[in-house]
């Protein structure tokens, strides 16, 4: 199998789309960079020419993975140090000296609960634009002007999210747009438990196979920094997590293991075939949790304060929790 082949097994996430990529291959145009800092682990993907673009499958770009599984649970503490981390994160790829005016694009579909990750951030975001408008003597420039919008799916309002994106950013002239959708991952364990940070904008519906018209700087006309979590994952992903397990579970108890090891090490491969396999009973199926409800709601707490507090240097998670 290619490694065209191996790229398209589904995932929307730059760090996964690089664990496809043949280990005895080398790509110039590709580094990455990993740390771990309280339990918290982070990724940076930089992918800078063309070829390694299409040998990823991913546009140019820094790509930052922020990846705890932790940060789905019920720990407020631990939400907190996430909160942190992304808004750092955030910082390092958001000019704060020239990108004054913000519009936060909530990309989704509010009435579908792994899709509506977007349109919860949004209710969260500190909006300042009016304010700064109608009070720009008292407000100094650590605080950003911002504004806010969902403009829900094609399916709902019949007009692509980027013509309408293009409308407001014409009008109001914002410096960036931070847009958040949900993704979808290769790895079950990586579902609520990663987000990605990426300079490179974002696709629309990605998270649930229904890719619209890329959002980033060649379509709008301004940097466009896209934010998305994992909410969902393939049937044929689960499927490949669910047989990879069974395998390891038979070598562990036969005596023949080096049978189930060989089956086991075909990975992205039997991913591949699994999937076309489906393809003709549950192509377009994803599968989520059962308590996607919760921990949407979180991490539309983590993913909105940390562009709270990226974008106006100035206050505290205190301070902006007295407006939001």
């Amino acid at each position: 199998m290619n490694k065209t082949n191996k790229i398209s097994v589904r995932t929307d996430l730059a760090m996964e789309a690089c664990e496809l990529l043949s280990k005895e291959e080398t790509y110039k145009g590709i580094e990455t960079e990993m740390k771990r800092t309280d339990g918290i682990e982070i990724t940076t993907v930089r992918i800078t020419n063309d070829n390694a673009a299409e040998a990823v499958g991913k546009p140019k770009g820094t790509y930052i993975s922020i990846e705890a599984d932790k940060m789905k649970g019920a720990d407020a503490d631990f939400r907190q140090k996430v909160i942190e981390i992304t808004a750092d994160m955030l910082k390092t790829v958001l000019n704060s000296d020239r990108e004054k005016n913000i519009l936060v694009a909530g990309l989704g579909n509010r009435y579908i609960t792994p899709d509506s990750l977007g349109p919860k951030v949004v209710a969260k975001i500190l909006v300042t634009r009016h304010i700064r408008d109608t009070l720009s003597d008292k407000i100094d420039d650590s605080v950003a002007s911002v504004a806010a919008i969902a403009p829900g799916v094609m399916g709902i309002t019949g007009i692509e999210t980027a013509e309408i994106l293009k409308g407001i950013i014409e009008r109001i002239k914002p410096d960036a747009v931070i847009a958040i959708d949900a993704l979808a991952a290769r790895r079950t364990s990586r579902i609520n438990s990663v987000i990605q940070i990426a300079d490179s904008g974002i696709s629309p519906g990605s998270g649930v196979g229904n890719k619209r018209m890329l959002l980033n700087e060649e379509s709008l006309g301004v940097p466009v920094i896209g934010i998305g979590v994992p909410t969902v994952v393939s049937a044929a992903t689960l499927v490949n997590d669910s047989m990879e397990r069974i395998l390891y579970a038979m070598a562990e108890a036969s005596e023949e293991k080096l049978f189930y090891n060989t089956l086991n090490n075909l990975g992205d491969e039997r991913e591949a075939l699994i999937a076309e396999l489906l393809e003709p009973y549950a192509e377009n199926m994803f599968v989520t949790p059962k308590e996607v409800d919760e921990v949407i709601e979180r991490l539309a707490e983590i993913i909105s304060n940390a562009i709270n507090i990226a974008v106006h240097p100035a206050l505290t998670k205190e301070d902006i929790n007295k407006y939001v």
